[in-house]
């Protein structure tokens, strides 16, 4: 899985979270409470070769964080 991407506005994105559940919905609050809703992206991921997930049946997902100008 990628670490940071660029979207077809420029915007790039760094990858801060992968997981699911509860833990998921967790982090997902803390970092709107942080970073602002508007500067967020999540998305489910393909849990292939996860055995937790694939034996679980749970879908896992990532958090991505948008960068602001000059941020590495």
């Amino acid at each position: 899985m990628r670490a940071e991407r660029t979207d077809s506005s420029g915007n790039r994105w760094r990858k801060v979270y992968t997981g699911g559940g509860s833990h998921f919905r967790h982090w997902l609050e803390q970092f709107k409470e942080i970073y602002g809703e508007e500067n967020l992206a999540a998305e489910e991921q393909d849990a292939t070769g996860f055995a937790c997930f694939e034996q679980g049946g749970e879908k896992m997902y990532s958090i991505w964080l948008k960068l602001r100008e000059g941020q590495t």
